[in-house]
């Protein structure tokens, strides 16, 4: 098992789920979390001062199976891309094992 964690651009986040649920991942956490990015460029909008090194991104965690790995992440790529810098980051890390706590079962059935 693997977990994906990826940070995104707020405003893909519906496409990023959408492209998700299409290709079967229909469980996964997320929040809303302040980067700090590498362009270091003070602005100004209405008079207010503003760093655009702070960015407000999407953060998903994303549990699957082994065969699910490469498909969830092509979903995130595709549907979370702009182009542009800052379009964010994917992790993934290995699982050893996961229990549903209702029923006390254990391993991959439980992503289901």
């Amino acid at each position: 098992m693997k977990k994906i964690e990826a940070i995104i651009r707020r405003s893909k986040f519906s496409d990023v789920k959408s492209a998700l649920h299409e290709v079967g991942v229909n469980f996964f956490s997320y929040w809303d979390v302040t980067a700090l990015g590498n362009e270091r460029i003070g602005k100004v909008y209405r008079g207010i001062s503003f760093s655009t090194g702070d960015i407000q991104r999407r953060f998903l965690s994303i549990i699957v199976n082994d065969d699910f790995e490469q498909i969830t992440i092509d979903a995130i790529l595709k549907s979370g891309a702009t182009g542009e810098v800052g379009d964010g980051k994917i992790f993934v890390y290995d699982v050893q094992e996961t229990y549903r706590i209702r029923t006390g079962e254990k391993g991959g059935g439980t992503l289901r």
